[in-house]
């Protein structure tokens, strides 16, 4: 399901220069308030279930078999040696039959011990967003075990109670797995965007590709429910099929993470190399314009340097976001290295890509990441070069934009240049 943002330093065990002790310190004041309501709010429901809740032998057979398949996903999973940026499981198979079929308290519990081994086994990250997703999934998950209590209060007496009798147990079970995604969507998503504003909603929410994952994970917890409420047998029958998707989809995922930075989510410059040949082989055919921006963040060593790298990899962070939101779908963005990214305009002219690189300019200058000693803003210099005026192909387009973003420093930097117009051959008579 939805997870916060993680940056490449956490995945890479960077040490950066501001205190990693107590790194929540250095988001926004919003953003720890939240946290901090999710998790107290988890932790506080504990409390109050754990006095109110009764035992029964079933419930907790249920409970320790179905934790048991999770732990095995994740073993599974863990031997993929799963790199930053791949993020997607299918654990949802198991903690939603718990929420639906078990008491909450159950719901409450049930991510805690699959999220630290997450952690320890798989992925370390930050562990204040560890916790913090873990009780978005708990509170989700309690959302869901509300939701299909109510229509079928004891689920674990016999599947034909609610599978195939005149109870609605079906479309009850389907509501609470939809209102599951919903509620934890929106508690990673309310955080995401808190900590970084410029994000478009619908880009912490869900996009298509989260979306149909999402609903393949409801579909799969919706049946492993029916068959763990049948027979408890069934999960040996239910669990190799589960292992195997998941092992599917982490394998699209490493596909995908072989062309993406994992920094900030863009083409990485291999990737980036290829979809801008292709591009500029069709402009090549259909005689159409292109345009390549070359961009650099002004004085990004002193960011590091002043406020950790930690806070360095958010201000790449965000403006790889302000890039992606500023540009048309089809544009082609990477990141090059270091502070250096990249841009292929198809069908852009100069004035054009004047336009479009200034707009990025102007929205970069906006961008504000939160450090401890308050916020940081930076700024961009762009340099443009044209197909056909400034190169003939990608690699000449490249020295070009290199020149002109070199223009651009030596002017004084937070501007846009064009590569300087070369003297023409001497005029004979």
């Amino acid at each position: 399901m939805a997870t916060v943002h993680q940056s490449a330093a956490e995945e890479r065990g960077d040490l950066p220069r501001t205190p990693r002790r107590w790194p929540l310190l250095a988001q926004p004041v919003p953003v720890v308030g939240y946290m901090c309501v999710i998790i107290g709010l988890h932790v506080a429901l504990i409390g109050v279930l754990a006095g109110r809740t009764q035992l029964h032998a079933a419930e907790v057979l249920t409970f320790g078999a179905l934790l048991a398949c999770g732990v095995v996903c994740i073993e599974a999973s863990r031997r993929l040696s799963i790199p930053a940026g791949v993020a997607r499981d299918l654990l949802s198979a198991w903690w939603l039959p718990v929420a639906l079929l078990l008491p909450p308290l159950y719901a409450l519990l049930m991510p805690i011990p699959l999220q630290a081994l997450l952690q320890f086994r798989v992925r370390r990250t930050l562990l204040y967003r560890r916790v913090f997703v873990t009780s978005a999934l708990a509170l989700a998950g309690v959302a869901a075990s509300l939701v299909f209590h109510r229509t079928v209060p004891h689920p674990l007496l016999g599947a034909a109670d609610w599978v195939i009798d005149e109870v609605p147990g079906i479309p009850a079970a389907i509501a609470g797995a939809v209102l599951f995604a919903v509620v934890n969507a929106t508690l990673v998503a309310v955080a995401a965007h808190s900590a970084a504003p410029e994000t478009r909603w619908r880009d912490v929410l869900w996009t298509r590709e989260s979306l149909l994952l999402d609903v393949v994970e409801l579909c799969v917890g919706v049946i492993v429910t029916i068959c763990c409420s049948v027979s408890l047998g069934l999960l040996l029958l239910a669990l190799p099929p589960v292992v195997l998707l998941q092992r599917s989809l982490m394998h699209q995922q490493l596909q995908a993470a072989a062309r993406t930075d994992a920094k900030t989510g863009l083409l990485n410059a291999s990737a980036w190399q290829r979809e801008a040949d292709t591009e500029l082989s069709r402009a090549v055919r259909a005689a159409e314009p292109l345009a390549l921006l070359l961009i650099d963040i002004d004085h990004f060593k002193r960011v590091n340097d002043t406020h950790g790298h930690l806070v360095g990899d958010q201000v790449l962070i965000g403006v790889a976001g302000t890039l992606t939101n500023q540009l048309r779908d089809y544009d082609v963005t990477g990141r090059f290295g270091g502070e250096e990214f990249v841009v292929l305009l198809p069908g852009a002219d100069t004035v054009e890509a004047c336009r479009v690189a200034e707009r990025l300019r102007t929205r970069v200058r906006r961008l504000a990441v939160a450090a401890e000693d308050g916020t940081v803003t930076v700024t961009i210099s762009v340099g443009v070069a044209l197909f056909r005026t400034h190169g003939q192909d990608l690699i000449e387009l490249l020295a070009s934009a290199d020149l002109a973003l070199y223009r651009a420093k030596e002017s004084g930097r937070d501007r846009v240049c064009l590569p300087a117009v070369r003297p023409g051959p001497p005029f004979r008579a």
